[in-house]
């Protein structure tokens, strides 16, 4: 019983066991053909330009070339004699580390020989090498005399295919298998120092500093699909647009006009910001919608990886880290089973659509509050799920309602009064299932017509004549079966069966009796139509009738008969037997025009209402208990 219960409930919710798994699969599918990457990206940059800016990093200090400094040194590149005394300069304010962010593999004179002097005696100073070479560029090789002491750091970016730059390298791992750090963690190493943190193996071979374990990105996470994660790389999380971080233009530096308090204990990066010396990237805050997107400098980007190393080590900031593969894999799914079941419960498309739009509001507000913690959660694949496996189900519940309809029709056609039919539909997944009318029990009137010597009219007449006669007369009698709320069970020759009080249930003992008067009252209508009827046949020279009808209220069963090709509606049990027996009874007993035979139930709920005649206790063909029948008079 258990077993056939839970295959009833697995069969009621298949389009949800379907739709489900099915739109998740398919999304996860096209997720890992790459197609949605650039939708998920341009995802996580809505939520870094929705994010409240963060305070400036007061630990990084940026000295920036910019176009007025270029015009009073008035030469570009910035020679090196400039280049040294800025640097000398900033020696004097007591920085805990200087990053120069400028290529000096050759000599740019006038001062070389001032800056290699600064080089050497500069121990906390970092410079830059470029190891990566591709079709736009080639390596650069760092200045030899911080190569001699390990003073370097490479300052090759990583780009995403549309264009922007949204994780930084730690190490870059060279062709030769050697490892080189980069310009920010270089520097964030010697600030780290001055506070007692020194690097460390977390254990499975990430790298620890303070209270951060910093793991590195792999080529699958998140959105990306078989990225290059050579190296050791982390998503960037910045801070915010560009001009994020102090900035002090190189000429301030030049001519001592900086406080010392502005640089002592800091990082200071030395690099370009200038538009002309074309050192700029796009990040997740240049906003594709605009016109000319806005771009960082390349000093900004290295500000934000070290800012991004100390805030995790000293403050405990997060880095942006997706979640694991699998757990992806359920966000999304589950995304879906919502849909689905939303759609599946409410079946209404405005309701649904409104309630997936609620969704969707959650969704992205609660993978915003993730992001704010540190979590890439996938909503972009997520919601594409929930809408999927809703609209799915939508479009599933359209067509069962359309079989459903179709069921209906195929079963009642033209037989049911509007009415009728509307509460046939409206009442239809009780009344349906697997396409067939569910068999019930229930109180109804059952009504039998059949035409007084039939069998002769036929012989006396055409074929063609007797058959428009015939549907003539059928029209008129069903019209009226519809008009007191009957319905048209089927059509035996020239008799009519026809049932009030189905298939909706009658729950009360009023409107079984309201049925029974009514099947009477169709039965006195059929007389006087009859009447109508004989009058105009007669003046057309056609055949007149008589007719007998049967009435019977008790208990029957409904429901649909037959095989998948072909299902039938209809109506069994003792009291449709009654009413048949009814309408035959005696057929020498005369009852005029139209005889009308009640039972004693249709008697008892249609009594004063109806003049009526007992006819007796008899005992009806196939019965074995007498059933006391009346008359009821229409003249």
């Amino acid at each position: 019983m258990k077993w056939k219960k839970l295959k009833q409930q697995i069969w009621e919710w298949r389009g949800v066991l379907i739709a489900a798994p099915t739109v998740a699969g398919l999304l996860l599918g096209i997720r890992a053909m790459g197609w949605l990457q650039p939708l998920e990206w341009a995802a996580l940059d809505q939520f870094f330009q929705l994010r409240p800016v963060e305070p400036t990093d007061e630990r990084i200090v940026i000295v920036g070339i910019n176009e007025s400094d270029l015009k009073k040194v008035g030469q570009i590149p910035v020679p090196d004699a400039s280049i040294a005394k800025a640097l000398e300069n900033i020696k004097a304010l007591k920085p805990r580390a200087i990053g120069l962010d400028l290529y000096r593999d050759l000599p740019i004179q006038p001062g070389h020989e001032d800056l290699v002097k600064v080089f050497e005696s500069t121990p906390n100073l970092i410079g830059i090498e470029k190891k990566v070479e591709d079709k736009n560029s080639n390596a650069i090789a760092p200045p030899a005399e911080l190569k001699k002491h390990n003073q370097v750091g490479v300052n090759d970016v990583v780009v995403d295919g549309d264009g922007k730059l949204r994780r930084g390298l730690l190490f870059l791992t060279t062709k030769d298998g050697e490892t080189e750090p980069s310009l920010g963690l270089q520097l964030a190493f010697i600030y780290l120092e001055a506070q007692g943190i020194k690097p460390r193996d977390s254990g499975n071979g990430n790298l620890r500093l303070g209270k951060a374990v910093f793991v590195p990105f792999e080529e699958n996470d998140g959105a990306y699909i078989k990225a290059d994660a050579g190296g050791y790389q982390l998503m960037l999380n910045y801070r915010g647009p560009a001009h994020s971080f102090t900035t002090i233009p190189l000429t301030d530096i030049l001519e001592n006009r900086v406080s010392p308090d502005l640089v002592r204990d800091r990082i200071v990066l030395v690099g370009p910001v200038a538009s002309s010396l074309n050192d700029f990237f796009y990040t997740p805050y240049s906003n594709s919608l605009v016109k000319a997107p806005e771009k960082t400098p390349g000093v900004e980007i290295q500000a934000n990886l070290i800012s991004q190393i100390l805030s995790s080590a000293l403050d405990d900031r997060p880095s942006i880290k997706p979640w694991p593969n699998h757990i992806e894999e359920l966000w999304i799914f589950g995304w879906s089973c919502i849909g689905a079941l939303v759609s599946w419960k409410l079946r209404s498309p405005r309701n649904t659509t409104i309630s997936v739009l609620f969704a969707g509001v959650i969704l992205v507000g609660g993978s915003y509050l993730l992001f704010l913690k540190g979590w890439w959660v996938p909503v972009l694949p997520s919601g594409l799920a929930l809408a999927g496996s809703a609209i799915a189900i939508t479009g599933y519940i359209g067509s069962l309602e359309r079989e459903d309809r179709q069921t209906v029709m195929n079963l009642f056609g033209r037989h049911v009064t509007p009415q009728i039919a509307e509460a046939i539909w409206r009442d239809r997944h009780e009344l349906l299932q697997e396409g067939r009318l569910l068999g019930r029990k229930l109180t109804a009137t059952v009504l039998f017509t059949d035409i007084k010597d039939f069998s002769t009219i036929t012989e006396l007449n055409e074929p063609e004549m007797l058959m428009t006669w015939l549907n003539e007369y059928m029209e008129a009698m069903t019209k009226l079966v519809l008009e007191y709320g009957g319905v048209v069970d089927k059509f035996i020759g020239d008799s009519i069966m026809a049932v009030f009080g189905v298939p909706i249930p009658r729950t009360t003992e009023e409107e079984i009796a309201r049925d029974a008067q009514q099947a009477v009252q169709c039965a006195v209508a059929m007389a006087n139509t009859l009447k109508a009827l004989n009058e105009k046949w007669q003046a057309q020279d056609r055949p007149v009738a008589a007719m007998r009808i049967g009435i019977s209220t008790g208990k029957v069963l409904i429901g649909s008969i037959g095989s998948s090709q072909r299902l039938d509606y209809t109506t069994i049990g003792d009291s449709v037997n009654v009413a048949s027996r009814l309408e035959s009874y005696d057929k020498s007993f005369d009852g005029g025009l139209c005889r009308i035979l009640i039972s004693e139930n249709t008697y008892i709920y249609s009594q004063n209402k109806f003049s009526t005649k007992f006819i007796g206790s008899v005992l009806l063909k196939g019965r074995q208990n007498p059933e006391k029948i009346y008359q009821v008079i229409t003249e």
